[in-house]
């Protein structure tokens, strides 16, 4: 395999290099002072261990305290105690945090260290987390009712740091698109009475409507609460399994398995990908994981750079529909829904192995009409050794074991955290000297490699902590004008009991507002507005959810993104 990956690395030009996050954000990665890498590192790794203690903790006291029969002795002692709302609240304001502090304000601008607006805008995100510390109770009392000008105050300042999070993270579109409900939640009510965009609220209420939106009713509600549970817990996960070098594994045994075959650098795409995804939830890390390797070894057999980039590009879209670490989508539809997680991952199987088939049957027919062949069997690594190697897949069985069993995702989680870093330590037998010595390299765990994954976990999760945060303001915004309602009605009116033509609809609403949008944001907007409308008509809750999850994946497949 080390020829593969160095013909792979010399072959990288033919494809272009190409900056991930020229293709994701609106703002630029900027280079950081030495002392602020430190800073930060740390943050980042604070990040997710504030999240495994909070979450995690908890589950494990519990499992001793009931082994040892104390009742809640470690668990009170051990496990934290923090209001919901709060924790959300501190989740939004720390990755804001660290949001601000890897990316500048635009492409080009502020590269070099951190510039001193931005160390403003940090403080306002933190600064409005302490003001929820301090006036909790008074916040969750008043909801619903008017609030006074402090609290608008700082609900005005809190939307500013997530509109600016979010357009330097996630890009415009979704900034664009949640600030148009901003301004259709004060303005809807100019819209002609008894038009379906009508509402009753006017200027007048804002002191009302930026609290409602600011608070567990829209931000810090559903997709926040997924963002700073499932969503942090599976990105960390990820990050584990990453630095145990089973990304590399899951590479290396695709192009044992297939990469001879005719098209066999397609195909390695299409496994790769299936294999990365059922861990990552993510098509850009499934991207970054794999297509560094594949779309060379596919420009050296002959494809040309186009297709190379779109079979990587499908393939890893696939891994957002994966079980059973599925992406972000499938964690706000089981808390939309009530639906357990365990389940939704059980429906993806088919429709996952559908993609995955018509993914490897393009690829196949594709190579036979092109005369593509495989890679040397000289070059392929050997699969003997790669066999004595299944262990790696060990926190992915374990994760299947928990769902199954009905333990709770965070301790699922958690377990497969921990065995990655048990499986990593037996990559340190080596074969030498006619017997096995063990001896520590750089795929093997310890605690700066831990920390590291921790660091790693945090960076993963910036995106989409911004983008469950706007999606909040969007949901909010339906709630309190009503008008998702009121587009169900639409929905109803064009398509009466016809549920094809309304499944139709429903393809072309998330495709046009997905458009430029991560997936998690498409399916939020998706499952707010038209979801609904589905339920009216007579489509089961559960098949209209998964019926517009999957249109919500494919737009970041679609231009502008």
């Amino acid at each position: 395999m080390a020829g593969t990956k160095n013909q792979a690395t010399a072959d990288a030009g033919d494809v272009g290099e190409v900056d991930v996050d020229d293709l994701e954000y609106s703002g630029g990665r900027r280079e950081q002072r030495p002392w602020e890498q430190k800073l930060f590192f740390w943050l980042c790794a604070g990040f997710s261990a504030f999240h495994l203690w909070v979450l995690v903790g908890p589950v494990i006291v519990k499992e001793i305290d009931t082994a040892l029969g104390l009742g809640q002795v470690f668990y009170r002692a051990v496990a934290a105690n923090i209001d919901q709302e709060l924790f959300r609240a501190i989740h939004l304001a720390w990755g804001a945090t660290l949001g601000f502090g890897f990316y500048s304000i635009a492409k080009g601008r502020g590269t070099r260290g951190i510039p001193w607006y931005d160390w403003l805008f940090m403080l306002g995100a933190l600064g409005c987390a302490v003001y929820m510390w301090r006036n909790l109770d008074e916040l969750q009392m008043n909801q619903g009712a008017l609030y006074d000008t402090p609290d608008l105050v700082y609900s005005l300042v809190g939307l500013v740091v997530v509109f600016e999070f979010t357009r330097r993270t996630a890009g415009n579109a979704l900034t664009i698109i949640a600030g148009a409900f901003i301004l259709y939640a004060m303005f809807g009510h100019v819209f002609p009475e008894g038009s379906p965009l009508y509402h009753n609220k006017s200027l007048r209420d804002l002191w009302f409507a930026f609290p409602y939106i600011y608070s567990n009713l829209g931000i810090f509600g559903p997709t926040l609460e997924v963002s700073s549970t499932f969503i942090i817990m599976f990105t960390v996960f990820a990050a584990f399994l990453g630095r145990s070098k089973a990304g590399e594994y899951f590479n290396d045994l695709s192009v044992a398995l297939i990469g001879w075959a005719r098209g066999g650098p397609a195909k390695v795409a299409v496994l790769s990908g299936i294999m990365f995804g059922s861990v990552s939830g993510s098509s850009v890390a499934n991207v970054v994981a794999s297509g560094s390797v594949t779309i060379p070894m596919m420009r050296r057999v002959g494809y040309d750079r186009n297709t190379a980039g779109a079979i990587e590009a499908t393939s890893s879209t696939g891994g957002q529909i994966t079980p059973p670490v599925l992406g972000a989508a499938a964690f706000i539809m089981a808390e939309a829904t009530g639906i357990k997680y365990a389940e939704i991952a059980a429906a993806a199987i088919i429709p996952c192995l559908l993609f995955y088939i018509a993914c490897y049957a393009h690829c196949d027919l594709h190579a036979a009409k092109h005369g593509l062949r495989g890679l040397p069997r000289a070059e392929l690594p050997r699969l003997g050794p790669l066999l004595l190697k299944l262990y790696m897949l060990a926190p992915i069985a374990v994760l299947i074991w928990a769902f199954v069993t009905g333990y709770s995702a965070f301790l699922a989680a958690g377990l497969g955290m921990a065995l990655c870093v048990a499986v990593s330590w037996l990559n340190g037998f080596r074969r030498e000297g006619g017997g096995l010595r063990w001896r520590r390299g750089d795929d093997v765990m310890g605690g700066r490699a831990i920390v590291e994954a921790l660091e790693m976990g945090a960076k993963d999760c910036i995106q989409l902590v911004a983008v469950c945060a706007a999606a909040g303001i969007i949901v909010g915004v339906i709630a309190l004008t009503g008008v998702g309602g009121r587009f169900a009605q639409i929905m109803q009116a064009i398509a009466g009991q016809n549920q094809l033509l309304a499944m139709l609809f429903t393809m072309v609403i998330i495709t046009i507002l997905g458009m430029g949008m991560p997936t998690t944001a498409a399916y939020a907007i998706g499952a707010a507005v038209v979801a609904p409308g589905l339920q009216q008509i007579g489509v089961p809750t559960p098949l209209g959810h998964t019926f517009t999850s999957p249109f919500a994946v494919l737009v970041a497949r679609r231009p502008p993104a």
